[in-house]
Formats: structure tokens, sequence, C-alpha cells
């Protein structure tokens, strides 16, 4: 095994790139989650978004196109698990297996035209002089705008939540709802603006893999990344903050276990290939073995007659 042909530079650089889908669809779920809602349908919200985002950019030629398309799609996805679980009442672990079911499968079908077509490149912001700074600039300042927004976001979130009322509320909901619906807000209208939000999170996340992450479209290529990332809301105890790092450290191992196979490690590939997850699982365990910072009211139904 050479581990001279592993560049440190290239390696942090690419974990930055690789841990931005796994953010954006964890950033998504918290907010979903503090609003009460368990919506385990992110996988398919994400390889939603992965496809409606590649079509729209290949066929118009524009990313940025294809990630705002991507994000309806996937809040429009969230709003039909939306609907059978905050109208109809349906059970919440099952109605969000099955959005991922019907995503994956509504992928393939759309996507079946698209294999092996490249779409239009993703331009990086130039940042001039920040650039050129030796080691960090390399590593920090040559990406594209959705790195760097995934990042503002989660910073945006955590504002949100703590430092205004409309967080105030949702976390409110997300804590006691029927205390809140007492109080006379709208607990199902909150809960549906939070899924959206969610699900348009997710599908920008799974854009990003198709049109920056892997420039490709294939069948199933989230890969799971879905499942980290609601795996990633518990391990981050439901603050941003946490979520970054969580992204983060998936990120890394990702990219790790690839350098790693690159390097010809003697390792079985099959080994390396599930390291992320093995990680991933480990350190949910530990950090979920206090379930007292879960919002009180998640996947409990509410109806306004209780």
């Amino acid at each position: 095994m050479d581990l001279s042909s592993i560049n440190p530079v290239l390696l942090l650089a690419s974990l930055m790139v690789a841990a931005t889908p796994l953010l954006f669809a964890a950033l998504g779920e918290l907010i979903v989650e503090r609003a009460g809602v368990l919506n385990l349908g992110v996988e398919g919200m994400m390889i939603t978004g992965a496809v409606a985002g590649f079509i729209i950019a290949v066929e118009s030629g524009s990313p940025a196109l294809g990630f705002l398309c991507a994000a309806i799609a996937g809040a429009l996805l969230s709003l039909l698990f939306a609907l059978l679980t905050q109208v109809f009442l349906a059970n919440q672990v099952a109605s969000g297996l099955a959005l991922t079911l019907f995503g994956l499968g509504l992928s393939a079908l759309l996507g079946r035209d698209y294999v092996g077509i490249k779409p239009p490149s993703t331009p990086k912001l130039d940042l001039g002089m920040l650039a050129d700074i030796p080691f960090v600039g390399r590593v920090l300042f040559t990406h594209d705008l959705m790195v760097y927004l995934a990042l503002v976001l989660a910073i945006a979130i955590w504002f949100f939540l703590h430092r205004t009322r409309a967080g105030l509320i949702l976390r409110a909901v997300g804590e006691n709802h029927d205390a809140a619906h007492a109080l006379g807000y709208k607990v199902v209208l909150i809960r549906f603006a939070a899924i959206a939000f969610g699900g348009a999170c997710a599908g920008v996340g799974g854009a990003y893999l198709s049109l920056v992450r892997v420039p490709q479209w294939t069948e199933g290529m989230t890969a799971g990344i879905g499942w980290i990332a609601l795996a990633l809301v518990v391990f981050a105890s439901w603050k941003p903050g946490r979520v970054i790092l969580g992204a983060y450290l998936f990120g890394g191992v990702n990219v790790l276990q690839l350098n790693l196979q690159a390097a010809g490690a003697a390792i079985p590939v099959e080994y390396l290939a599930m390291s992320p997850y093995l990680v991933t699982i480990l350190v949910l365990v530990i950090m979920s073995a206090d379930r007292s910072r879960a919002p009180a009211s998640l996947g409990r139904p509410f109806h306004a007659s209780n």
C-alpha cells in the first residue's frame, strides 16, 4: 500500500464536497423533527431531487435551475407525506418508508433515458486571493456555491431556532403540540411548512450528488445517504452545529476509504466500502444513549379534537 499517493490537501477538499449532500438532507430533517414529525422518506426525496435536478440541468444547460427544480421536486414529494400523516393521520413510520420506495421507483422510471449523459458543470466560486493561500486556500476556498450555502444554512437554522419567535413556535409544536394548539398556533400548518422545507433540502442534497459529487445519473445513486442523514439528526441531538460535525465525519470516512482503495490497501474492499456506515452506527449508538433531548412530540399524531 502506497500512502504517499494520498494527497492530504485533496483529501480534505474532497471531504467538504462529500459532506455537502448529507449536510443538506440532515439539516432539512432536523427542522422536520424539531416540529415533532418523523419522516423516514429522506432517501426517497433525495433520489427524486437527484433525478429531477439532473434532468432539468441537462435539458436547460443550467445547474442552478437544476438545483431549484430539485428543491421543488423534493418539497412536492414531502407534501404527499404531510398530507398522509397530518391530514389523514397515517402512521408516520409506514408513510415515510412508502415515500422512500415510491421515490426510488419514480426516479428509476424518470432517469432511464439519462444514464451515461454528462450534466453541465457547476462552476466554482472565484474567491480570488483566498484560494491562493497555501494549504488552507485549496481546502476551503476552491468549491462551488452549494458547499458554502450548506454551511450558511446550518448557521441560519441555528439562528432561526434559537433567536426568532417563529423558531420558538416551531420548537413548541415539537415539544407539546397540544399546548401549542391551545395557545392558538396552527400545528398542522406549521408542520406542513417544516416538512416541505425538509423535502426541499433533501432534494437539493440529492441534486448535489448527481450534478457535482458524482456528475452523472445512476439508479439508486443515493446509496443509503438518506438513512445516514436520519441517523445524524439523532447523533447531533437535534442541534445544527453537531449536524455539521456529523456530516463531515461521515464525509471524511467515506473519502478516506476511497483513497485507501486507490492506494491499494490490503484490507478487503468490501470492508472499506462499509466503513462509513459502521462508523456512523457506532457514533449513533454512543450519542443516542440519552433520548431526553428528542422533541417530546416526535412521531406522535396530532388531531385538533385531542
